[in-house]
């Protein structure tokens, strides 16, 4: 993560663009992409039912009594984390989207709001603690929690996160922690709405603007897109996928030359 101290830079000191060659455009009716595990499996929310689409066939899961599915972590395709905020509580799944814990925070011995859980490993959870406005990490075997942050000022927006590294997009700045508590850099955010992830690269949106995050630059992303926003996306080693709310379109990711 030494690149932290190089690349949080004010966008307008951008490298030249990263180039993103288009592969494929498949159509999806689904009300949120998640995104592809390595098995090239499809993951999507429709009608309050998250699935799971690939050569074994569909698998779904669904609670209609705990609402709207927030978020979907698929990180670790063996277990799956949804988090339905609306009732603070985060199901774990199976590869087959068979339910295997459910975490209700408002049961918790230390109850606390949470507006954003992800998987961190080690049956551990990323959390965005509402009452204190702090990120924690938050073991759910043992019901302790770790402060990751100081209180963060501004409306959180987005979380992403891997097994070591958490970024956090609130209003106004993008932060980065490791599963140590160390705050390792943060940037002006300059209006970023979405996020995605893939180890220690990070793809931000603005509007339909793009911009790759990686080792140790900021690049604008050369992407024809359609007069449809980007409504999802998600990142992986080397593809791109950019959902619209008609069609996936999956993209190869170029390195720029320095």
């Amino acid at each position: 993560m030494k690149y932290l101290s190089l690349l949080f830079i004010l966008v307008s000191q951008l490298l030249p663009g990263q180039t993103a060659t288009k592969v494929t455009a498949i159509p999806l009716d689904a009300d949120s992409f998640i995104g592809t595990d390595s098995y090239k499996n499809l993951y999507f929310i429709k009608d309050k039912v998250l699935k799971k689409q690939g050569e074994e066939g569909v698998f779904s899961f669904n609670d209609y009594q705990l609402g709207n599915i927030t978020s979907v972590d698929i990180i670790n395709p063996l277990k799956i984390v949804v988090f339905y905020q609306s009732v603070n509580t985060v199901v774990l799944l199976d590869n087959k989207l068979n339910e295997i814990e459910r975490i209700n925070f408002n049961h918790q011995a230390n109850f606390m709001n949470i507006s954003t859980a992800t998987n961190a490993g080690n049956n551990q959870l990323w959390i965005f603690n509402m009452d204190t406005q702090q990120l924690e990490l938050y073991n759910y075997r043992t019901q302790r929690k770790q402060l990751v942050s100081q209180p963060i000022t501004g409306k959180l927006i987005a979380q992403a996160s891997n097994f070591n590294y958490c970024f956090l997009l609130s209003e106004g700045k993008l932060r980065v922690f490791n599963v140590y508590g160390s705050l390792l850099n943060e940037m002006e955010s300059s209006g970023f709405q979405k996020m995605a992830q893939h180890n220690e690269n990070l793809v931000v949106s603005k509007g339909n603007d793009l911009f790759f995050i990686s080792e140790n630059s900021i690049n604008p992303l050369k992407v024809q897109l359609t007069e449809n926003m980007v409504k999802d996306l998600h990142l992986t080693q080397d593809l791109l996928y950019i959902y619209d709310g008609i069609n996936i379109h999956t993209y190869s990711l170029t390195q720029p030359k320095q």
